[in-house]
């Protein structure tokens, strides 16, 4: 780990440690006597072209430094490159790394605390959505094909499910039932898309709580992070997931509605101005698809053994799956009350029509 980080820096290294629990990239804090940044080894496992995603990165930066805001309100952590002057460094295992810009005095959450998080987070994912939507798609890299693609997950789940030799349960019949139940809405975002309805746009893909930094005294949001998904796609998947996350009571998993209130009320403030009245039609059937594939794809993955997400139990995965659903369900009780909140947030009086 020294020698690795020493690429990236002529200072002397003071000490390495462990930085964040995300469960894909292995991430790390490199502090040296003239300052501090992130050291990350991307998981190619997961991102078959690692090289990709830095070209992804270096576009949204050049973007932002030339095209910002003269008060910028949200700051991308600049990549740090090696001495050799690269964006990244391969090992000889063929291992590829990247360091990032440590923004001082930050914090991040787990779970919503107050009111304010929720707000400042739906302020800051709809403020990236605006800033980013002068750049075009066509000049970012897909970093990872099929990522938010509901209906190949579903896809993949039938395959698995066949070879499968996973012991019955009743959590296995849970989830296997909840997602025959719901098997026609991995289309209702792609459909849309098809059809022209929905614009591909410039998406985050993981705006989940702890990718958004908060100043520590503050408690404003300065910064969204884990920008490896960055890519072409529709926002309604970034928003879906930011209020999967920011919503999700675990302790009951129900669905928080004050909350959901405060993420869009403050993400609508900044995406009026291009949101169309199909952007607005189609956030509830978002917010309902999120939690179904992110548990679809819990159970896939526990049913192939494990391959993507990182567990620290046998059957974490199929712990997460099933949590995942009894949230879904929890927001599909609550979907009179949701469409009430966007028809209120929304410019024109809307009649929802999409029942899928």
């Amino acid at each position: 780990m020294h020698e690795i980080a020493s690429r990236f820096t002529q200072s002397v290294i003071t000490q390495i440690s462990d930085l964040g629990n995300g469960l894909i990239n292995d991430t790390f804090l490199i502090d040296t006597v003239s300052g501090r940044f992130v050291l990350q080894r991307i998981n190619r496992r997961v991102f078959a072209e690692p090289k990709l995603i830095m070209a992804n990165l270096s576009e949204l930066n050049d973007y932002i430094t030339q095209e910002a805001e003269s008060d910028l309100k949200l700051r991308i952590p600049a990549i740090v490159k090696t001495i050799s002057g690269e964006s990244y460094y391969q090992d000889e295992r063929g291992e590829i790394w990247r360091a990032l810009q440590y923004l001082e005095n930050t914090i991040s959450f787990e779970t919503v605390d107050d009111i304010k998080q929720a707000e400042q987070a739906g302020f800051a994912l709809g403020y990236f959505h605006r800033l980013a939507g002068g750049l075009s798609v066509e000049r970012l890299h897909d970093t990872l094909p099929g990522f938010h693609i509901a209906p190949d997950y579903l896809r993949q789940y039938r395959q698995v499910r066949q070879k499968a030799a996973i012991q019955d349960s009743s959590e296995v019949r849970y989830c296997a039932d909840f997602i025959d139940r719901l098997q026609a809405l991995p289309e209702v975002l792609e459909d849309a898309k098809q059809r022209g309805i929905l614009a591909v746009r410039v998406i985050h893909g993981d705006p989940k709580l702890n990718n958004f930094l908060f100043d520590r005294n503050t408690h404003r949001v300065v910064s969204l992070i884990d920008l490896d998904t960055v890519k072409p796609g529709l926002v309604h998947y970034d928003i879906g997931d930011c209020i999967r996350s920011l919503c999700h009571i675990e302790s009951s998993d129900e669905f928080d509605t004050a909350i959901c209130e405060a993420v869009l009320t403050h993400y609508l403030a900044e995406t009026h101005a291009f949101f169309t009245e199909h952007d607005y039609r189609y956030l509830y059937p978002a917010i309902r698809l999120i939690p179904f594939e992110l548990g679809l794809r819990f159970f896939t993955d526990y049913l192939s053994g494990d391959v993507y997400f990182k567990v620290s139990e046998p059957k974490q995965n199929l712990w997460r799956a099933v949590a995942q659903f009894r949230f879904c369900e929890s927001i599909e009780r609550r979907k009179t009350s949701i469409e009430q909140i966007i028809e209120k947030l929304a410019p024109t009086a809307l009649k929802f029509q999409v029942r899928k």
